[in-house]
């Protein structure tokens, strides 16, 4: 990365964290499809946000002016930096009032950059990348077309982060314009004290990225696959980014996504489930904060499938083909063994295995989670044997008693020390490909923690 960059900086400052950040690589045809969709869901905000971009130079701005007059009707405020070209600042949506253009010196690693930081008390989004320099092309050498110019960073909507990253960039900013800086701090600041409980539809939002991500694969150049699996992991990430921060909303715990997954996985891999079934429960596990369910919850039928109603959030997964099956998983997660659960009342094995062994893990990790806040005093063993007896309690009832047993079989082995190597996901070029470690390792330390004791 380069030195004294936003994207730097923000790297640095978690570095050493608890919650480290995760970067991948982005084609530029799939950036300016993911930003187009989140710039044009501030046409639908319910509030109007701090936007602050970085086009490397004048004339990327200059493709885009026309549109960021519309942002700029909702925007509080944009700020576009790059390096000036001819035009630039000339053009009629830089003489608006609310747009302020901030021109960098051709040496600031900025102007390397590609941002686009928004920020309001309903809708918050970001995408930071910096394009890769020469050497890192290899021997191919670098694109000769456009579209297929790389860059490298990471998108996230969680609020925190966008905040932290607006901080860092009117810090930036202000070494060039200390007035707007103080512009944008105090606007920062009264949209921090106006964040709101009511937040956008982020299920619309990222329906949105999809939809754009998917238009886009249409008019791609056939033997262009790996612009296209580019496109389809993006289209991923968007619902895995969508999940972890509603189950961020819901339970507090950032890391809760990655933590459910690990543990599908270690399941799936006890009950000696086929490698097609652990990839699914994987990715299933990333996705399943999409359900959460209030006790008033009213079953809705699917037209398509009456006999299926379906969590409108977990519909929107269906915009990609590919993740019926986990869309099928995640929407019968909250189903009880014995027919009294939501959404469809499914009992007994009529309820998929993967949506089963996904229901039991997420209340393990959501009661170990939540379990030390009611007693702040309990001890990490303490908090596993309430917490499986919980489980143990509810067999035969809202869980399948042989998971529970194999719930046990776990918890024995992370009573002996047994650590499981939870990391934030990571979306590869490849639909399928989540670098996530592996848990064929994690198996064989269970066997051995407990004896080598799979149970009935």
């Amino acid at each position: 990365m380069l030195k004294g960059s936003i994207l730097q900086q923000l790297a640095d400052a978690h570095q050493s964290g608890s919650r480290p950040l995760r970067f991948g690589v982005y084609y530029k045809n799939t950036l300016v499809a993911l930003c187009h969709a989140l710039e044009d869901s501030i046409l639908t905000s319910n509030s109007s946000p701090q936007v602050i971009t970085a086009f490397q130079r004048g004339k990327w701005y200059l493709q885009e002016a026309d549109r960021y007059g519309e942002i700029a009707e909702k925007s509080q405020q944009i700020v576009i930096m790059a390096s000036p070209d001819s035009g630039f600042a000339e053009h009629p949506t830089s003489q608006r009032k609310n747009v302020a253009i901030v021109s960098l010196d051709e040496a600031d690693p900025v102007a390397q950059e590609w941002h686009l930081i928004i920020f309001s008390p309903t809708y918050t989004a970001m995408v930071l990348c910096q394009e890769l320099p020469a050497a890192d092309y290899g021997a191919a050498g670098q694109p000769k077309t456009d579209v297929e110019r790389k860059f490298y960073g990471f998108w996230t909507f969680e609020p925190q982060l966008v905040k932290e990253t607006v901080e860092i960039a009117i810090a930036h900013i202000g070494k060039v314009d200390p007035q707007l800086q103080q512009t944008l701090t105090a606007q920062l600041e009264a949209i921090t004290v106006a964040a709101s409980e009511e937040q956008d539809d982020l299920g619309a939002i990222v329906a949105r990225v999809v939809n754009y991500l998917q238009t886009t694969q249409l008019v791609l150049i056939p033997d262009q696959e790996d612009l296209d699996n580019n496109l389809v992991s993006n289209e991923l990430q968007a619902f895995v980014r969508m999940a972890q921060l509603m189950e961020l909303a819901n339970t507090g715990n950032p890391m809760a996504t990655a933590e459910v997954s690990a543990l599908a996985e270690v399941m799936a891999q006890l009950l000696n489930l086929p490698a097609w079934q652990l990839k699914r429960l994987r990715l299933a596990g990333l996705l399943h904060g999409l359900v959460s369910l209030p006790t008033d919850f009213v079953i809705q039928k699917s037209e398509e499938a009456p006999c299926c109603p379906l969590v409108p959030e977990v519909q929107a997964l269906r915009r990609m083909p590919r993740l019926n099956a986990i869309a099928h998983i995640i929407n019968h997660q909250t189903e009880w063994w014995n027919g009294t659960g939501q959404p469809a009342g499914l009992a007994g094995e009529e309820i998929p295995l993967e949506a089963r062994i996904l229901g039991l893990v997420t209340h393990f990790e959501h009661r170990l989670t939540q379990l030390p806040k009611e007693k702040p005093d309990i001890s990490q063993e303490e908090i596993l044997i309430q917490v499986l007896s919980e489980c143990q309690a509810q067999a035969g009832d809202r869980w399948e008693p042989k998971l529970v047993e194999t719930l046990a079989l776990l918890v024995m082995g992370l009573q002996q020390g047994l650590s499981l190597p939870v990391k934030p996901p990571k979306v590869s070029n490849g639909m399928w490909l989540l670098d996530i470690p592996s848990t064929s390792e994690l198996l064989t330390a269970v066997m051995d923690a407990t004896g080598g004791n799979r149970g009935s």
